[in-house]
């Protein structure tokens, strides 16, 4: 067995990157991965820009002005003012180039085409400079980056339409057990639901991948070697639930074997997960991940999400990990390093009750995993924890 993070560093050195890249209209851009720097073609603002409604002045010798006209934002006029002169202005209008100040209205008071300031005057106040935001030929938004809703709203506006991205992975979840039958079904003695294709599935499509296939298939040798090689020709990662231990009935590492599957590693010093196999096969990746519903989406988290960020080319690869106090008392159970399914609230983060691999439930109130290293005994409350974030949208 091999420590997790060096389970982590093989995924991403061994794990495939795409070199696929499309040009999509922005506003379906979110989600993906830039494939190169957007660069702007125009100065943000493109004018000098005031910040709020109230005066634009060409600053005088005394505290009185004369009114000369008015600039409502879409204007296009740019009149001009002599020293000692103003005009009335709105938030985002276009500040005249002869106007060297912006007054807020509270700070006016207004006799018919005559206007008394009532505060000292700075030059440039209640201005956006041109281009404050970025200037022509800036790099708005850099390659690598992962594509959000406000980063759409920037692009926007800087007029721009279509976004060059890496293609997203195809993902193939294989599902395996006698045991298993479909959702609204009737079940008997000794079966269960099958639950980790659609979770896993649900999963992905929160996270932004929603090019997936899912298959189910009975704890049958030629089977499972019929449809893995099936599926390994057809998608770029493949994760496998279930049949990775060395059970009679699992039959999943024997037909990687069979089928040319490279391995890179079997079993990792962790909790939960501990059946836990990566491997390759030409440009596919390849992982099985125990069947227990907690425990997959556990490795889920820690080992396949941050492989399919290096798919995409994205800057960022691994979950964002910081230290926390805990919240209260925890005695750890075993020897191994730990992924314990936690809530962070305020500075602080408490590990949750239902630690079992078996147990996906507390998953719904999670926000972070505690990562506890090999050997831990009791960690006491305020005892700084490794956090890592679960990614949210």
């Amino acid at each position: 067995m091999i420590d997790t993070t060096t389970a982590l560093e093989l995924v991403l050195l061994h794990g495939s990157m795409s070199t696929k890249v499309l040009e999509v209209d922005l506003k379906d851009g979110l989600d993906y991965v830039l494939a190169k720097d957007v660069i702007s073609e125009i100065d943000m603002p493109p004018f000098r820009q005031s910040a709020m409604d109230g005066y634009a002045l060409h600053i005088g010798d005394d505290a009185t002005y004369t009114m000369v006209g008015e600039v409502k934002a879409g204007d296009n006029n740019n009149p001009t003012l002599q020293k000692g002169e103003a005009v009335r202005i709105f938030t985002g209008a276009p500040v005249p180039v002869t106007a060297n100040t912006v007054v807020m209205q509270e700070k006016v008071t207004v006799d018919g085409s005559r206007i008394t300031i009532e505060e000292s005057l700075k030059e440039n106040t209640n201005i956006r400079p041109q281009g404050e935001q970025i200037k022509v030929g800036g790099v708005a938004i850099n390659k690598g980056t992962t594509i959000k809703g406000v980063h759409i709203g920037f692009l926007a506006s800087l007029g721009v339409t279509k976004i060059t991205v890496c293609e997203k992975p195809s993902i193939a979840i294989v599902v395996t057990g006698n045991e298993l039958i479909s959702p609204g079904g009737t079940l008997s003695y000794g079966e269960i639901y099958e639950s980790n294709g659609a979770m896993l599935t649900a999963v992905l499509k929160e996270l932004g991948y929603k090019n997936t296939f899912v298959v189910t298939i009975k704890d049958d040798y030629d089977k499972t070697k019929k449809v893995l090689k099936e599926t390994l020709g057809k998608h770029d990662v493949v994760i496998v639930t279930g049949g990775v231990s060395v059970g009679d009935y699992d039959f999943v590492g024997k037909a990687f074997n069979v089928i040319g599957v490279q391995e890179i590693f079997y079993k990792v010093k962790q909790k939960p997960g501990k059946p836990l196999f990566f491997g390759k096969k030409e440009g596919t990746s390849i992982f099985g991940l125990p069947g227990n519903p907690a425990a997959a989406l556990s490795c889920f988290y820690i080992y396949v999400y941050p492989l399919l960020k290096k798919y995409e080319g994205a800057e960022h690869m691994n979950l964002l990990t910081i230290s926390l106090p805990l919240l209260s008392n925890y005695t750890v159970k075993g020897t191994q390093a730990q992924f314990l399914k936690a809530r962070i609230e305020g500075a602080g983060v408490t590990i949750l009750g239902g630690q079992s691999s078996a147990m996906v439930r507390a998953f719904g109130d999670a926000n972070a995993l505690v990562c506890l290293p090999r050997n831990s005994a009791e960690i006491k409350k305020g005892q700084n924890v490794k956090t890592i974030l679960l990614p949210t949208k």
